[in-house]
């Protein structure tokens, strides 16, 4: 019972290390369309990619502060939404971030073909 409680843990550390690089793109990828948080959060989820409120916005003020995205705040609806976009750096940083996933996603394909395993999709 322990092993598999170990297991477990080390399981979700893994995979949070894996959804965090997979978030940043996805996020950047979102974003060529100017977004406020709220409705970014629900169309990640609606594409299966759910993240919560504590993890979007820090990395949406990361990301800024990066220099990879600018917002603004607007009025809708009668409330204040701050709205995220892309900027010419955020979308080169983009394109070359694809790159390197579209690679990567060759490479784990082969090893695993490789290796003789079955599909993974």
């Amino acid at each position: 019972m322990i092993h598999t409680m170990l297991h477990r843990v080390e399981f979700e550390n893994l995979r949070g290390e894996l959804r965090r690089g997979c978030l940043v793109l996805a996020v950047l990828a979102a974003l060529r369309d100017e977004e406020c948080g709220y409705t970014l959060r629900k169309a990640l989820a609606e594409q299966g990619l759910a993240i919560d409120e504590g993890t979007l916005y820090p990395l949406l003020r990361r990301l800024e502060n990066q220099g990879l995205l600018a917002s603004e705040w607007r009025e809708q609806d009668k409330r204040k939404k701050r709205f995220y976009r892309l900027t010419g750096e955020g979308t080169q940083i983009l394109e070359q971030l694809l790159g390197e996933w579209r690679d990567i996603d060759s490479s784990i394909n082969a090893i695993l073909a490789k290796q003789g395993a079955r599909s993974w999709n």
